[in-house]
């Protein structure tokens, strides 16, 4: 990208938006563009194609999406599937009408199989069935690659995705119910400390496998797919490693310092079994991944604590 692109990152208030605009500030991209919610609807066709037909980007960072953890997938499958499917829509056609140089679409690692081989490797899209307590979402974000695919296919464009693994760091979403594990994970640690509670009780059995990636690192890779990657396939965007939800919580309550008992509520769904990406395209493309685990929840519990003043 040259430096004096114009760039627009679309969900530049979301955790992955956000980090992608300090990952270009650092690498010296000034000419960025961004509109809240509130300045622009991308689920509107058209205010979407007015503002690409006025501002003319070259290159677009699409992370703008509608986000949120098991339970919220599960209560809202019809609105999770229509708001990514309609905005992504809209910005990808936009983006084209409009001559725009080169795209990046960022989905997620739950567009794969639910029994897809592991680790995950790219070419297992599509291969047997998704997992269903997130399937709406999946499906809205195998849409969004596709149409990129298609585009490139159909009209010789240079559209990418990056899907990458479950995300944490700053400007996370630790809603009680409606974030993702890990961030839930730490609000819950943290105010069973702060009311000295004895137990703290997670859902499932702590059984599964997932796999960690500090969102910096994946606004890192993000650029760099930007400049060294073109290609119809999608490339995986995680650490290689994977740990269990009960070591998972057991680590996150360690740095935290909660010291009370850990129990498990059997009744509420596991997901899926276990979910590790192969990285070894990144890796081969020159990029690996920088944040351990424990240093990243360090980071990603000040970052909450830095909320928590905020809001109070």
């Amino acid at each position: 990208m040259d430096k004096n692109a114009k760039i627009y990152v679309a969900g530049h208030r979301g955790m992955v938006g956000s980090a992608i605009v300090r990952e270009l500030l650092k690498q010296g991209y000034n000419n960025i563009l961004t509109r809240t919610h509130r300045e622009l609807d991308l689920c509107r066709q058209d205010a979407v194609e007015k503002f690409f037909a006025l501002e003319k980007p070259e290159y677009v960072f699409l992370a703008a999406a509608k986000v949120g953890g098991i339970m919220a997938n599960s209560e809202a499958p019809a609105d999770f599937m229509y708001e990514n499917m309609m905005l992504e829509m809209n910005v990808i056609h936009a983006a084209w009408k409009n001559g725009c140089r080169k795209l990046e679409f960022l989905g997620s690692s739950c567009i794969y199989p639910r029994m897809a081989p592991q680790p995950m490797e790219e070419g297992c899209l599509l291969t047997s069935a998704l997992e269903k307590t997130n399937e709406a979402y999946a499906l809205a974000k195998i849409s969004g690659l596709k149409y990129c695919e298609f585009l490139n296919r159909q009209y010789g464009t240079d559209y990418i995705s990056v899907m990458p693994t479950n995300l944490y760091g700053p400007g996370d979403n630790y809603h009680p119910i409606r974030s993702h594990v890990l961030p839930a994970l730490i609000r819950r640690f943290h105010e069973a400390k702060e009311k000295g509670e004895d137990t703290v009780v997670c859902w499932g059995d702590g059984s599964p496998m997932r796999e960690f990636l500090y969102v910096d690192d994946l606004a890192e890779l993000c650029v760099f797919l930007m400049d060294h990657y073109s290609g119809d396939e999608t490339v995986n965007a995680g650490t290689g490693k994977e740990i269990s939800i009960k070591d998972l919580a057991e680590l996150v309550a360690g740095v935290i310092g909660y010291r009370g008992e850990i129990s498990w509520d059997t009744s509420k769904p596991n997901g899926t079994p276990r979910k590790l990406l192969d990285v070894s395209k990144a890796e081969k493309l020159g990029w690996r991944y920088k944040t351990e685990l424990e240093d990243g929840i360090r980071l990603s519990y000040e970052d909450f604590l830095r909320k928590k003043q905020e809001e109070s």
